[in-house]
């Protein structure tokens, strides 16, 4: 008497083949709507014409000759800012960018100090390769560059 058809081995088989694919176009389907992508750009025209506007902003800041250092000390960034032709240290919008981490991202207002320094002080201590953008409050100029941190020496934005 044959076996039934449960007790084989190539109905199992030819079942196990379709289901494995199932649960891998699923598995498949979970990841990709939970770890969302954030590194292209929705409206990229927009964004390529606001860099054209950014250079602009650096070269007045070229033009005024201000230039900026950075360093981090333990939880405390500190950003030394030659304000070139500029009368007084504006107070300026730091804005501080991750390269793959969007949701580290911060920026902060800060007015200097009787040196011309202006200080963060953070909860944490930052790692890795930030982008860092000084703006004053009318935005007319702007210095930009990039940094890995932690770094105890000051280093020049921009260059």
């Amino acid at each position: 008497m044959p076996q039934p058809w449960y007790k084989q081995f190539w109905p199992w088989f030819l079942i196990i083949l379709p289901a494995t694919v199932v649960v891998a176009c699923i598995s498949t389907f979970v990841l990709f709507v939970e770890n969302d992508v954030d590194l292209v750009a929705e409206d990229y025209y927009k964004k390529g014409k606001a860099i054209n506007v950014d250079l602009s902003k650096i070269k007045v800041a070229q033009e005024l000759s201000i230039h900026a250092q950075v360093r981090n000390l333990n939880n405390v960034i500190e950003i030394k800012l030659d304000k070139g032709k500029l009368e007084h240290n504006p107070a300026i919008k730091a804005i501080f960018t991750h390269r793959t981490l969007p949701n580290h991202d911060f920026s902060q207002v800060l007015t200097s100090d009787a040196k011309g320094i202006y200080r963060i002080t953070l909860q944490e201590p930052i790692t890795g390769p930030w982008f860092i953008e000084l703006l004053p409050h009318d935005s007319s100029w702007m210095v930009q560059g990039r940094i890995n941190f932690p770094s105890k020496d000051f280093f020049p934005l921009g260059k």
